[in-house]
């Protein structure tokens, strides 16, 4: 399929972890996904060429998710864009939905779930056929799984350890393996 048929997504979080590994599953799906770690970063790929789709992370360092939701609309009104979010709350939601966005979703949210929001709005994503969808190896999930709570706890081993339920020095052993293959 050439890119010019693929739907165009712009996927943009702050935690390089979650971003690659729904990165991929987009591009899995037959998407053709860019993606950004900041709002500028993201502006600046909008600006150059607007997606059709925009999976956007609430919380970044620097500017939020909904100034970006707002400026990318800006761009292109045609953008759909989810808004994903690890500290919901309703004001944030009725803000997020306010400025323009398709749906607001807790995380952890995966590409299902994502897709779901995108077409409860009465107009339905399909993926694009994709060649063969290969899920992550249990391994691969748990290293992404152990990198992203230790991330939520700013690399406080011991603060990381207690939320997987795992002994300190387990965790550091597993920390010390490099990342599973896909």
């Amino acid at each position: 399929m050439s890119s010019a048929e693929k739907t165009s997504l712009l996927l943009v979080d702050d935690d390089r972890v979650f971003r690659e590994r729904i990165a991929r599953a987009f591009t899995e799906r037959g998407f053709e996904t860019r993606t950004a770690h900041d709002v500028e970063s993201a502006l600046a790929i909008a600006r150059e060429e607007s997606a059709e789709l925009a999976v956007v992370d609430l919380k970044m360092p620097g500017r939020s998710g909904l100034d970006l939701v707002r400026e990318l609309l800006e761009i292109d009104p045609a953008t759909r864009i989810v808004v994903l979010t690890g500290y919901g709350s309703i004001a944030t939601a009725v803000e997020a939905i306010r400025l323009g966005a398709t749906h607001y979703l807790p995380k952890p949210a995966d590409v299902d779930d994502i897709l779901e929001a995108f077409s409860r709005n009465g107009v339905a994503v399909a993926a694009p056929e994709a060649e063969e969808i290969v899920a992550p190896s249990l391994a691969r999930a748990e290293w992404e799984h152990i990198n992203r709570v230790l991330a939520d706890c700013n690399g406080n081993i011991s603060a990381a350890a207690r939320r997987l339920g795992i002994h300190r020095r387990s965790l550091q052993r597993k920390l010390q393996k490099f990342p599973p293959a896909e």
